[in-house]
C-alpha cells in the first residue's frame, strides 16, 4: 500500500484541515498520535543504537528502517498508528530534508574548486543516467531504479526518501533501494582505503575519489580519514558538495514527472509539486550567510537525523517483506553494477582531469546525514 493512499486514507476518517481550530484540529492531533509516538520511539532506539555502538558508519536511518520492518513483520500492520505512520511518511520527512540544508553551505563547493566541483558534478549526473539505462536493460521496474540510482550517486538512504516524495514508489520498493546503497557503500567504504596505496594517489585525489562515489556521509567520512587529514577534509567536503545537488535533482525529477503526467491518464493523482526543496535551498543559503552558534545547530543536525529516522521507521512499518522478496535479484545486481560504476567513472575522472593540489583546505562541520 503506498504512501498517497495511507494520506488518503488518514484525510477521510480522521480530520479535515480547515477545522484544525475547532474539535477537528483535537481529532487530528489525537489521531496522529500513536503512529508519530511509535515512529519517533524507534527513531530514539536507533540513535542510541547508533551512538552505543561506537560505530560511526553505522547510521540510524538504516537502524530505523530495519526496526520498523521487525515490528511490521512480526506484529503486522497496527491499524491504530497508521494515521501517524502517514503524517510521519510525508509530514516529518519534508520537515528533516527543509533542515538537512543548515547542514551545508555554499562556501564548501568553492574549498573543493571548480575543477573539483565539475568532476563531483560529472560523476553524479553520469552515475545517475547510467543507472537509469542499466536499470531498463536489466528489465527493473523504473521507480525502483530512480530510488536506487538517487541513492547510490547522492547521498544514500537520505536521497531515497527525498527522491520518493516525486517518484512515489511503494514502499517496499524504497527499502530495497535502501538495502541496495547501504551494501554497496559499506563494500566501497571498506575497499577504497586498501585500492588507494595501490593506485598511489595523493591524498587530496583518494579523499576527493572517496567524497564523490562513496554513498553516505558516513561511510565517506570513515573511508577518506582512513587516508589522513588532507584526505579526510575533501572526501568530507566533496561528499557535502553531492548532498547540496540533492535539491536540483529532486526538482528535475519533479518537472520530468510532470512532463510524463501531462502525456498520460489524467484520472490518476497529480503529481505533487516539492516545495519543500525550495525551504531545503533557504536553510542552505541562510547557513551560508549568518553564523549560526555551534550549540544550536549542533542541536539542528541531531534534530534533522532524529526526524530522518522517524520516516524511516514509518517507511520500515509499512513495508511487507514478502513483497521485498519477489523483487528478485535484478535489482540488488542494478545496485552493484551502479557502485562499480560511480567508483570506476570517478577515479577515471579524477586521474585524468585532477591537476591542481589543494593544501588550504579546512574541515567543515561535519554533520552526520
Amino acid at each position: 500500500m503506498t504512501i498517497d493512499r495511507h494520506i488518503a486514507d488518514v484525510r477521510k476518517t480522521t480530520f479535515v484541515l480547515p477545522a484544525i481550530g475547532q474539535n477537528g484540529g483535537l481529532r487530528f492531533l489525537l489521531s496522529i498520535l500513536p503512529g508519530v509516538g511509535l515512529t519517533f520511539g524507534i527513531a530514539l532506539v536507533a540513535l542510541m543504537v547508533q551512538r552505543l555502538s561506537g560505530i560511526a558508519a553505522l547510521s540510524p536511518l538504516i537502524v530505523a528502517i530495519v526496526l520498523g520492518m521487525a515490528i511490521r513483520n512480526t506484529a503486522g500492520p497496527i491499524a491504530i498508528a497508521r494515521p501517524g505512520i502517514a503524517f510521519s511518511l510525508r509530514r516529518v520527512l519534508r520537515f528533516a530534508i527543509v533542515l538537512l540544508g543548515m547542514q551545508l553551505t555554499i562556501w564548501q563547493v568553492m574549498e573543493i574548486g571548480p575543477t573539483g566541483f565539475a568532476i563531483v558534478v560529472a560523476t553524479l549526473v553520469c552515475s545517475f543516467v547510467f543507472i537509469k539505462a542499466a536499470g531498463r536493460a536489466l528489465g527493473v521496474e523504473r521507480k525502483l531504479t530512480e530510488l536506487i540510482a538517487a541513492g547510490t550517486s547522492i547521498c544514500g538512504a537520505s536521497a531515497v526518501i527525498a527522491t520518493n516524495t516525486v517518484t512515489r514508489a511503494p514502499e517496499e520498493d524504497v527499502a530495497y533501494a535502501i538495502a541496495c546503497v547501504t551494501v554497496f557503500g559499506s563494500i566501497a567504504m571498506l575497499l577504497l582505503p586498501v585500492l588507494a596505496p595501490m593506485l598511489d594517489l595523493a591524498p587530496n585525489l583518494y579523499g576527493l575519489w572517496a567524497g564523490a562515489t562513496i554513498h553516505e556521509v558516513a561511510q565517506v567520512v570513515a573511508a577518506a580519514f582512513q587516508g589522513g587529514e588532507v584526505a579526510g577534509q575533501f572526501g568530507t567536503v566533496a561528499k557535502l558538495s553531492r548532498v547540496m545537488l540533492l535539491a536540483p535533482l529532486i526538482l528535475a525529477l519533479g518537472f520530468m514527472q510532470m512532463r510524463r503526467a501531462r502525456g498520460g491518464p489524467q484520472d490518476g493523482p497529480g503529481v505533487p509539486v516539492p516545495w519543500f526543496v525550495f525551504g531545503f535551498i533557504a536553510m542552505m543559503l541562510v547557513n551560508s550567510v549568518v553564523s549560526v552558534p555551534a550549540n544550536l545547530h549542533s542541536g539542528i543536525v541531531t534534530a534533522t537525523s532524529f526526524l530522518l529516522a522517524a520516516a524511516l521507521a514509518a517507511m520500515g512499518l509499512e513495508t511487507d517483506i514478502g513483497k521485498l522478496r519477489a523483487k528478485g535479484i535484478r535489482p540488488l545486481a542494478l545496485g552493484a553494477i551502479g557502485t562499480v560504476f560511480i567508483t570506476g567513472f570517478g577515479l577515471t575522472l579524477i586521474l585524468s582531469l585532477m591537476s591542481v593540489s589543494y593544501t588550504h583546505l579546512t574541515l567543515p562541520t561535519t554533520p552526520y546525514v
